[in-house]
């Protein structure tokens, strides 16, 4: 009769390890340009398994050690913080990301709900009014400008702040919105003396976002628009000309969740997506779109970060595959 402990799976060791990849990723990788960094939304995903660790680890695992395997596979040069969304992080916190990266890698960092959020949410989400520091210049200098630059250092990449759905009492008023934005972006310390190749970005939720002024205040402050690939904006073909009016700059996308699930269907694409270790509902329409901007805009010399979710087909590290796939050289 075998040894009771023999019975179960040995544990896991504590450090998490790269995948063993196929050599034609390297390959690949390195037909890329440059200043080309493709990425995904976070890393701590246990059904990645194969396709970026090797082994089996828990969430927690991996969100604490699993960065430093995620930054060896050739392809992963760049990774969406999302979690400072949800509480301002600290510079030392940053700092210890940026330790597990090689020099090359850049982080592209989201600004808390705190100034992000129009509106002001209870404990479960729920708004109960207006966000009194929503796009406030030294809130947003303090609590995400300054942490990032002193943590990350030059491996800032993109400070992209996302306004999500506003408020109708905010939205009914875009030229006072317009005019809050403009003084933020004014009042912003320059990223280049630390982060030499950061910008700050800003990512919409809203359609009535995407006119000319919106536009104007961007360049004005020298910022970019993130494009941000969401049911609840017009399609990436749509978004193309507010892009060529940004025109030269970095390219800054975030892929986060796939059309067919419409404005409020993040959760579906959670529930039928998981473990994302595949791509299940593959888009190869926008990925073609995609590679036509970041092919245009690395030949000009200028930065390109693209991350995707899970939710925008079905496997982050899938769907990077492929990206770099149409957008390398045939």
């Amino acid at each position: 009769m075998p040894h009771q402990d023999l019975l179960f799976d040995p544990p896991e060791p504590a450090a998490v390890a790269p995948a063993r990849l196929d050599p034609a990723l390297t390959a690949l990788a390195r037909q890329l340009p440059a200043g080309l960094r493709l990425g995904t939304s976070s890393w701590s995903f246990p059904g990645w398994t194969g396709l970026v660790w090797a082994g089996r680890h828990d969430e927690a695992t991996l969100a604490r050690e699993g960065l430093a395997a995620y930054a060896r596979h050739p392809l992963l040069r760049t990774v969406s913080l999302d979690r400072s969304y949800y509480r301002p992080m600290t510079a030392a916190q940053f700092a210890a990301l940026a330790a597990q990266v090689p020099e090359d890698f850049r982080f592209v960092v989201k600004a808390p709900a705190l100034i992000s959020d129009g509106a002001q949410r209870d404990a479960g989400g729920r708004p109960v009014g207006l966000n009194p520091a929503f796009l406030d210049p030294v809130l947003t200098t303090e609590q995400f400008v300054q942490p990032v630059l002193e943590g990350l250092g030059a491996k800032a990449g993109a400070l992209v702040i996302e306004i999500g759905p506003l408020p109708g009492a905010l939205k009914a008023d875009l030229p006072a919105l317009l005019q809050r934005l403009a003084r933020l972006l004014d009042a912003l310390p320059a990223l280049a003396p630390q982060a030499p190749e950061a910008v700050i970005a800003v990512e919409v939720r809203d359609p009535e976002w995407l006119v000319p002024a919106f536009r104007d205040v961007l360049k004005a402050a020298g910022a970019r628009y993130c494009l941000g690939l969401h049911p609840r904006l017009p399609p990436i073909e749509a978004q193309l000309p507010l892009l060529r009016a940004m025109w030269p700059g970095a390219f800054v996308c975030r892929w986060n969740l796939n059309r067919r699930h419409g404005a409020h269907g993040y959760e579906a694409a959670k529930a039928g997506y998981a473990p994302f270790d595949r791509l299940v509902d593959p888009d190869p329409a926008t990925r073609e779109a995609l590679a036509r901007i970041m092919r245009g805009t690395a030949a000009a010399g200028h930065p390109v970060l693209v991350t995707v979710n899970n939710k925008a087909e079905g496997s982050a590290p899938c769907s990077v595959v492929e990206l770099a796939r149409a957008v390398a050289p045939a």
